[in-house]
């Protein structure tokens, strides 16, 4: 203990110089005091006089030792300070926000989103089967890591080099051609920490110092079901679009899966409980069909609002309507698991885009207010569309969106 008290007499760290100006000041502020109280007037001045010199000394050696820590532990990063502080301290007291679904459409909400509040908790789906995901799925019987990764990197407060590289995906022609960074080092770490896949998890979020808190739905090794109306069954998250036939029910196998502990009890304390965006039925209802999740959805006291898709999906929602995607989601689950509905109502006037939608038999979904009103929910209509050479949520005017529904339910229970 002695010598590391010493330590910090060490020449050269820039800290006891500082310490010895707050001390000197404090002892100047004494001498100050001490000729203050004298009976003669000159006497009594010169002593204020020290006084103000000798708090000059401390507030200075104050600083400068603050400098000095600041530097030591965020290295050429003190034009972070005020960012850091922000988020400490006023994010922080923002909302409890859980977002649940996956794909691209949830990880473009938490880029926003995690601008509002730092109480965010993403419940991420894990039944992908395709692509990197599946493959690791296989070969290592974990769940599938990709919708995870996706969240993490968009919750991050680590450099943009750190989530570039764990987007990076390895080219073809190479043994491990097709497989994403992020994906291996989520896999590594789940055997690392003897196949704890929620642990795996937290050690990568404290690399990418994440903003919130990233959850599996569940841990179990889980496969998505599909009953279509010819009467098809098909298994697999990959496999489950089908152009022309509707969807009549999803369920998992195995049936008996339970959600993490830790998805109930964010469920259980969040202040507002956000349902997509992403696709309907491999994104959203994989999470909220697992044994006991909707039940935890309904009975918790949050705010809870569904962020409609704003194009359909080929072989998923074809010509569905906003009211469509809400009733597939009440027969799935409950009639009281969501309050209200966040839907586009701006017009999306790019031919070129919608042109090349078309061809995917992909159309702007209808904003059907009225039947949607009927179902017993508050609809949102705002413009959140982004388009670009895609159609898809702008991150910030849903975010936007998302706070105003907010701040109205608030007002509407006060």
């Amino acid at each position: 203990m002695s010598s590391n008290f010493l330590k910090w007499l060490y020449p050269g760290i820039q800290i006891k110089r500082w310490v010895f100006t707050a001390l000197f000041g404090i002892a100047i502020v004494g001498l100050g005091a001490f000729f203050s109280a004298s009976q003669y007037h000159f006497v009594n001045i010169f002593g204020f006089v020290i006084i103000f010199c000798g708090i000059v000394f401390i507030v200075l050696g104050i600083v400068k030792l603050s400098v000095s820590f600041i530097t030591l532990f965020l290295p050429k990063r003190e034009q972070d300070l005020v960012n850091i502080l922000y988020n400490k301290r006023f994010l922080e007291r923002g909302p409890k926000i859980v977002a649940i679904g996956g794909g691209h459409g949830l990880s473009n909400l938490l880029l926003a989103l995690k601008e509002y509040t730092a109480n965010i908790t993403a419940i991420v789906t894990v039944a992908d089967s395709g692509g990197s995901s599946g493959r690791l799925r296989e070969q290592f019987n974990i769940v599938a890591p990709g919708d995870i990764r996706n969240c993490l990197v968009a919750l991050a407060d680590a450099p943009g080099l750190m989530g570039e590289l764990f987007q990076y995906r390895f080219p073809q022609k190479s043994e491990l051609q097709g497989h994403n960074f992020g994906n291996l080092f989520l896999t590594a770490l789940y055997e690392v920490a003897q196949r704890d896949f929620q642990e795996a998890i937290e050690l990568t979020s404290k690399v990418l110092a994440i903003r919130g808190r990233v959850i599996p739905s569940t841990v179990d090794n889980v496969h998505l079901v599909a009953r279509y109306n010819d009467g098809k069954i098909t298994e697999g998250e990959a496999k489950i679009p089908r152009p022309g036939v509707g969807i009549q029910h999803l369920y998992l196998n195995p049936e008996e899966v339970v959600p993490t502990p830790a998805a109930l009890e964010a469920i259980r304390e969040a202040d507002v409980v956000i349902l997509g965006p992403g696709s309907l039925y491999t994104s959203i209802l994989p999470n909220i069909v697992i044994k006991g999740m909707s039940d935890a959805i309904a009975n918790a006291s949050a705010f809870k609002i569904y962020v409609c898709n704003v194009m359909t999906q080929m072989g998923e929602t074809e010509n569905f309507s906003a009211s469509d995607h809400l009733k597939v989601i009440l027969k799935h689950t409950r009639n009281d698991i969501v309050d209200a509905i966040l839907i586009n109502s701006k017009e999306i006037l790019v031919a070129e885009a919608l042109e090349r939608y078309k061809r995917e038999k992909s159309f702007p979904v209808k904003a059907d207010i009225e039947e949607l009103r009927a179902t017993g929910v508050r609809v949102f209509a705002e413009d959140i569309v982004g388009v670009q050479d895609y159609v898809r949520h702008d991150s910030h005017k849903l975010t936007q969106a998302l706070i105003k529904a907010i701040e109205k339910n608030r007002v509407i229970k006060r």
